[in-house]
């Protein structure tokens, strides 16, 4: 199974996929909406990620959005889904620590049995009998 990220469409596959015509594509590409990979000979090849961006552009603009608005709002949402990432791996890392901290913290569970120990009158911790 090949990875949604690896390009395999050339300009007028991906351009048909899209919705749109090839010269947009180049359009978006000069303005840096998408960057496609690189053939050895310089050929695009388009993803199927490079196909959900471009159908996302296409929305933006059908709202009314220009390019650089349309850019800016892509930064943005790759900003975000960056920082998601990042908090779900902070969040994991606090469990983590959490679970450590546990494990090394005074056994909480001694206050209970020693009060048992002392209602049942046996000796107190230190106490000698």
């Amino acid at each position: 199974m090949r990875s949604r990220s690896h390009g395999v469409y050339v300009i007028s596959v991906a351009a048909e996929l899209a919705g749109m015509h090839p010269q947009t594509l180049r359009i978006y590409e000069r303005r840096g909406l998408v960057q496609p990979q690189r053939t050895q000979g310089g050929n695009r090849r388009y993803s199927d990620l490079d196909i959900e961006r471009l159908r996302r552009i296409q929305d933006l603009a059908a709202e009314g959005m220009n390019l650089e608005g349309i850019r800016r709002v892509m930064e943005l949402e790759a900003e975000v889904d960056r920082l998601r990432a990042e908090n779900d791996e902070l969040r994991q890392r606090i469990v983590v620590v959490e679970a450590n901290a546990e494990r090394r913290s005074p056994r909480r569970d001694l206050v209970p049995l020693r009060q048992t120990v002392a209602i049942f009158g046996g000796p107190r911790l230190g106490e000698r009998r």
